[in-house]
């Protein structure tokens, strides 16, 4: 596979978005399973993993720290601060705080859980609008000199807040939500990655599982599952989304692959630089998603695809209204 680069890192262009092995969609797996879909992605070449403090409160950090030690020199190591699990009377909840002692706490706790010594690119997971979003990446740039970060990098932000960051401290990487049905990058984040030399990662690049199958329906998602509180999961606009699917899938039949590497593959050829992380619980959907480097697609294909899916035919916002609040990027109107 043809490396990309990550600042100083040379990565295959997918890695592996750990998330849904402790988080997100309803019952994670056993660590059994979760380990085997680990060295699984370490045998076929993987070399970056991307975690956060958040996933699972900790217990994805946790999960991997050891998996991963043995293998520490040989990949990219990747996990953000800036929100995390909080404990209250009532139990531990999500909280959003940039301010840089908390930023500093999420990236000693991650260190320790993640088993090393320093973390190779260490992203603000939200930015806390509370809070300067210089002050936050300052926190971040004292981490990387203190050695316990080598880049730092930032998570669903808007261009002008790119900017703003990256005058503070070189941004190496940003990541956001990007897929056929989730265009919101190309407004203007691609480009300010372009111009200022950082990478464009793609999180949830199959679209949380839509471009996989026809399968999905929303009343079968588990309770702790987080697509029942996203409007494009709602059942009516599911079902008009999934007229959509029909004639995606006779173009991966004419492609020869499956509705997900389709969609992994237009992202790939979409921007040459991108790096795609893709998560799974299952080791032959790993399998298949890292098949996907080896597509091809042509202009014409690429334009039958965009035609299709993308912001106009798609029914339903991507976060409800709370969720959009706490996200800071551009919008489609």
């Amino acid at each position: 596979m043809t490396q990309r680069s990550i600042g100083p890192f040379e990565v295959n262009p997918i890695g592996m978005g750990c998330m849904n092995l402790s988080h997100a969609y309803g019952v994670p797996p056993t660590p059994e399973q979760a380990t085997k879909v680990v060295y699984r992605a370490l045998d076929l070449g993987v070399n970056l993993f991307d975690t956060a403090a958040l996933y699972g409160f900790g217990a994805n950090e946790t999960l991997l720290g050891p998996l991963l030690k043995s293998h520490r020199s040989e990949i990219t190591l990747c996990s953000k601060g800036g929100m995390a699990g909080v404990e209250f009377p009532d139990g531990v909840k999500r909280v959003i705080d940039g301010r840089p002692e908390v930023i500093r706490r999420n990236c000693e706790d991650s260190l320790r859980r993640l088993q090393t010594e320093v973390i190779d690119l260490y992203y603000l997971h939200r930015w806390d609008k509370k809070i300067p979003i210089e002050e936050s990446v300052g926190a971040l740039s004292d981490l990387v000199k203190a050695g316990k970060v080598r880049t730092i990098g930032l998570s669903e932000v808007s261009a002008a807040s790119i900017l703003r960051a990256h005058a503070v401290h070189p941004i190496a990487a940003v990541q956001t939500e990007y897929s056929l049905w989730t265009r919101n990058p190309e407004i203007a984040v691609l480009k300010t990655c372009r111009d200022i030399g950082a990478t464009f990662v793609a999180f949830s690049p199959v679209a949380r599982g839509f471009l996989c199958s026809s399968d999905l329906h929303s009343e079968a998602f588990e309770a702790k599952d987080i697509r029942r509180a996203m409007p494009r999961f709602e059942a009516v606009n599911l079902a008009a989304n999934q007229k959509l699917l029909v004639p995606f899938l006779a173009i991966a039949l004419e492609q020869h692959c499956t509705p997900a590497q389709l969609a992994l593959a237009w992202l790939l050829t979409k921007e040459p630089g991108l790096v795609a992380i893709p998560g799974t619980q299952n080791v032959l959907h790993l399998e298949e998603n890292l098949a996907a480097s080896s597509l091809r697609l042509s202009e014409a294909v690429m334009q039958k695809l965009e035609a299709l899916i993308n912001h106009q035919t798609v029914s339903g916002d991507r976060y409800n209204a709370q969720s959009s609040m706490e996200v800071d990027t551009e919008e489609f109107v």
